[in-house]
């Protein structure tokens, strides 16, 4: 009886080293489909990735500056002193149609700026988020012109290079 113990004992061990084996086997075929399955489909991710990015991409801002200062008087005077506003722009875009369509406009957003202009009260223009307000009105009526003569687009931002109260 010893020897079969013996005997079984060595079946047994033997038995531990193929389920170990098979076990180990079964880890590096796992493995290697994983690797295989994320390379195979890492693949189309970074192709989908490539072409949202291609249709996010900004184009470069172009910019046209207004060369001459607008200049107004405050219609209401504050305290009874004259006052008056003196205003550089500079715009910006990222398609030259846009720019194109505002040098053609140019008049027309003059003179629609000037009555904006002239429209502000001192005393709240010259505070920072009077001067911050008066920039997105200023945007949104540069907008409002060029939308009436058909613009494919708009400008994306105003900036004063230069803003003089007095």
């Amino acid at each position: 009886m010893a020897e079969t113990q013996d005997d079984i004992e060595i079946i047994d061990a033997g038995g531990k080293k193929s389920k170990l084996v098979i076990i180990i086997i079964a880890v590096v075929v796992l493995v290697l489909a994983g690797v295989g399955a994320m390379m195979f489909l890492g693949g189309d991710d970074e192709a989908e990735v490539t072409d949202e990015a291609a249709v996010t991409v900004k184009q470069a801002p172009i910019y046209y500056t207004i060369e001459k200062p607008l200049i107004v008087n405050f219609s209401e005077q504050s305290n009874g002193a004259a006052r008056y506003l003196s205003v550089k722009l500079k715009v910006m875009a990222r398609d030259q149609v846009v720019i194109d369509a505002f040098t053609l406009n140019e008049p027309a957003i003059q003179h629609e700026l000037l009555m904006l202009f002239l429209s502000q009260k001192y005393d709240e223009l010259n505070t920072p988020e009077g001067t911050k307000a008066l920039q997105e009105k200023t945007l949104a009526t540069i907008n409002e012109v060029l939308k009436a003569e058909n613009t494919p687009g708009e400008l994306e931002s105003v900036y004063f290079t230069s803003l003089l109260m007095q």
